[in-house]
């Protein structure tokens, strides 16, 4: 049995809690320096003007459409591939990783050119005007021209993952970060026959960081033995395979987009109490994306684990995966929302010195402190039922509690009541205690329908 073999079979047969280890904890790195490499890109769009930085965050809408996408696809063929591969089907696994690639690949190249034909437009509807116009199509134009690249890195980690390996992805994640600290000021200011590209450079710098990746990326799946020359006649568009992946990708894609939903109409309530509370909130909800991280992790690992063990009908070890994921996950959380209590304060003045945006940020996240734990759950049952091959219900509490939750009770709490802000800070709390608590019920079902109680 090859290396590669081994990996897959281990997921069916190791302890839950050794293998949700071993996967959850390279995700975590991996997502940690993928935000230090925006950072990068936020330090160095600074150093051009503040119009620069204001470009890159207007562009953002933008930039997570391709990310949604990406991070659907990624979901599908862990779920298939996985499934498969759980199953003891080592053709179907490969048919499914072939169909992925081809899959990426058209979405990739549709994305570039929606998203060229389109930005301009959406740019301007957003506000932008003039250099700020400028700036912001020179960026977002560059980052659609090499979409290709990032949605098939995302699906080469889907791939990764359904076969037990999720560090490939991180040594790229950190790989990125290191070169990205060496390209972003080459591509903006030129040099070593380059011309200086300006905020296009950081764009661009991105672009080849993700193109290089791309290729490392495909020798780690070809040393899989799911991708080979032997196997390419797979990749030919196939309907049926297609049309399950879309099943799969598509759901996965609108979760994460009603995310997006979510923050407009979280920082649409929020706005009416000024600028100083929008920005304590951005900022708040970056303090919160790093405590998540290890969540992240588990999110991951939850899924690959439960695609193979679910195609292998292993239903007790699914249940296992959850139970032990939820554990974990609420035992690492409660640390997290210890410390954001205890120290909120602190920790936004490490961000801004401007009084109101601390003190408004600081309450925010002691409010935050008690949805931790719900994201927990509300993450975990989500990707297990992904895992599972339910993800339309994964959407589904998505939609409410990004979108037809929000709006009445954010109304009722802030404004019939007359909480102001504090009432949409209560009502983030209540509207993940609600959904997590129904997911609960949810899972409890599906289960059920599985054989298991």
């Amino acid at each position: 049995m090859d290396q590669a073999s081994k990996k897959q079979h281990d997921l069916l047969t190791e302890p839950i809690p050794k293998l949700l280890i071993r996967l959850a904890f390279p995700v975590g790195v991996g997502f940690f320096f993928n935000t230090m490499f925006n950072v990068v890109d936020t330090f160095y769009a600074g150093l051009i003007s503040t119009q620069a930085q204001a470009a890159i965050s207007l562009s953002f809408p933008l930039f997570f459409l391709m990310i949604a996408v990406g991070s659907g696809i990624s979901t599908a063929s862990t779920s298939l591939v996985g499934h498969a591969l759980g199953a003891g089907n080592r053709e179907e696994a490969e048919l499914y990783a072939a169909q992925t690639f081809a899959f990426a690949l058209l979405h990739g190249i549709l994305l570039s050119i929606v998203g060229l034909a389109t930005a301009p437009k959406i740019v301007a509807m957003l506000g932008a005007k003039g250099e700020y116009l400028e700036f912001a199509l020179s960026y977002i134009g560059a980052i659609y021209s090499g979409a290709a690249f990032f949605i098939l890195n995302q699906a080469q980690n889907g791939i990764l993952s359904s076969s037990g390996d999720t560090k490939s992805f991180r040594n790229f994640l950190i790989t990125a970060f290191l070169l990205n600290l060496i390209y972003d000021p080459w591509f903006i200011y030129g040099g070593l026959g380059l011309p200086p590209l300006g905020i296009s450079g950081i764009a661009w710098a991105t672009v080849c960081i993700q193109a290089v990746g791309s290729l490392y990326l495909f020798r780690k799946v070809h040393a899989t033995g799911l991708i080979s020359w032997r196997t390419r006649r797979l990749a030919l568009p196939s309907f049926i395979a297609f049309r399950h992946l879309a099943a799969l990708g598509f759901p996965a894609s609108l979760t994460m987009l009603t995310v997006a939903i979510g923050v407009f109409v979280i920082t649409w309530f929020v706005g009416r109490y000024g600028s100083e509370a929008v920005a304590a909130y951005g900022i708040a909800t970056r303090i919160e994306q790093v405590l998540l991280l290890p969540v992240m992790g588990l999110n991951v690992a939850t899924l690959a684990l439960i695609s193979q063990n679910s195609g292998a009908l292993r239903f007790d070890r699914v249940k296992e995966t959850v139970k032990c994921a939820l554990s974990r996950g609420l035992m690492l959380v409660s640390l997290g929302s210890a410390a954001v209590f205890a120290g909120a304060g602190a920790l936004m003045a490490l961000f801004s010195k401007d009084p109101m945006v601390t003190g408004t940020g600081a309450v925010y996240l002691r409010f935050a402190a008690f949805v931790f734990p719900a994201y927990v759950v509300l993450y975990i049952n989500s990707f297990a039922l992904q895992g599972i091959r339910r993800p339309q219900i994964s959407l589904a509490l998505g939609v409410y509690r990004q979108f037809i939750a929000p709006l009445p009770i954010f109304w009722l709490l802030s404004n019939h009541l007359g909480w102001g802000l504090k009432g949409v800070w209560s009502g983030i709390v209540l509207i993940n205690w609600s959904a997590a608590l129904i997911s609960l019920v949810v899972i409890r079902k599906v289960f059920k329908g599985l054989g298991k109680v």
